[in-house]
């Protein structure tokens, strides 16, 4: 006798096992078989399928949470490269705004000392405050509206036939760089101008204000509160080369330094912070020479209407009052008149000194910033 076990699989094929003459058959049921499989199919998928959609989406809380990191991120790299270069800053405001008919400064080293021989090491930080109140919703501002902006063109661009794996370019940039600066300097412009005030008045002045809300409540009592918004068409239009070419030429050059790596100096994808902050300064380079006569206007316009300015204004009141402005063109057509195209450029030197570690510290500490917050998307994503 010939014993055969016999088995079929789970796909129904038969095995037979021979030992002896009888024969036993060991049959599992295909049906049996694939259903329990398929139960078992359909819930790891199931499983797999929730878990990736709780991936994909997130609470409300966390994306609300990345915002406030990505503000709080920009806001601090605005206070640090501002602060850094308050001095500079200070010193190009008072050049470009200065009594053509005699003036107090007339260049980098004589103006510092002036400002150190009047006022001290505080004069050197005079108007900063309020710059930094200013700067710090400005940059926070800046930073997360290019993101928003950049992301926005970049998928409208991808929306046209053959352009799905488009990038970023250089021009796509400078339009989300465009739109944030806009975004931004629209939204503190008032504190803007009321940093300029401060900023010139001096110890001499004959009315000064005590401080920034001391100013604000000055200004809208005696000059309106339109007056806030004095130099704001220049400003936009100064912007758009300025922020645009800053955030454009800062993402192309890092993209060229990692695709190229000239003299070595990227070994990998991640920069360092030397190259970044070289990236940085040939950035604000580049975009603060372009726009910069624009703000010579608008710190001028700025000033107009102001009574009881500053003598850097009146000449001291021994020469002829500050030159009046009734736009953007008539301050562009008699700053050229009566001192020239040179004028336009005012204050450059310092100016170039400040805008090329400020606009370097404003982007690595930026981008340090959200790694230490763990912010997962960064401007060059």
């Amino acid at each position: 006798m010939v014993l055969q076990k016999k088995y079929v699989d789970q796909k129904g094929s038969e095995e037979i096992l021979g030992q002896g003459s009888n024969t036993v058959f060991c049959q599992t049921s295909p049906l049996y078989v694939d259903g329990n499989d398929s139960r078992t199919s359909t819930f790891v998928s199931f499983t797999e399928d929730a878990k990736q959609a709780s991936e994909e989406v997130k609470a409300p809380s966390n994306a609300a949470l990345m915002i406030c990191k990505s503000l709080i991120a920009g806001g601090v790299a605005g206070g640090v490269s501002r602060t850094a270069v308050a001095p500079l800053e200070r010193l190009k405001i008072l050049l470009q705004v200065q009594n053509p008919f005699n003036p107090k400064y007339n260049g980098m080293r004589q103006g510092l000392k002036a400002i150190w021989g009047s006022e001290g090491i505080r004069g050197f930080f005079k108007g900063n405050g309020t710059n930094c109140a200013r700067i710090i919703p400005n940059s926070a501002v800046k930073f997360y509206s290019y993101e928003q902006a950049s992301s926005a063109i970049l998928w409208l661009y991808r929306q046209q036939a053959g352009c799905e794996n488009a990038e970023l370019t250089p021009v796509l940039r400078l339009g989300a760089g465009a739109c944030a600066g806009i975004i931004a300097m629209s939204a503190t412009y008032p504190m803007d101008m009321v940093r300029g005030r401060l900023t010139v008045q001096t110890q001499e002045s004959p009315h000064r204000y005590r401080g920034m809300f001391h100013a604000f409540s000055t200004i809208i009592r005696e000059e309106g509160p339109r007056a806030l918004y004095k130099g704001w068409l220049p400003s936009v239009i100064g912007v758009i080369p300025y922020v645009g070419l800053n955030f454009s030429v800062y993402e192309s050059l890092k993209d060229w330094v990692v695709k190229e790596r000239p003299f070595g100096a990227a070994e990998s994808s991640e920069l360092s912070v030397v190259t970044k902050l070289g990236c940085g300064a040939v950035a604000g380079t580049i975009g603060q020479t372009v726009a910069y006569p624009l703000d010579v206007v608008r710190r001028r316009l700025q000033m107009v209407g102001w009574k009881d300015a500053s003598p850097v204004l009146t000449a001291d009141g021994r020469v002829r009052a500050p030159i009046q402005y009734t736009g953007m063109i008539d301050a562009f057509r008699q700053t050229v008149k009566h001192e020239g195209f040179g004028a336009l450029y005012k204050g450059l030197v310092p100016n170039s000194v400040k805008v090329v570690p400020s606009i370097a510290l404003a982007f690595v500490t930026y981008e340090l910033m959200r790694d230490l917050l763990g912010v997962e998307i960064r401007i060059s994503d």
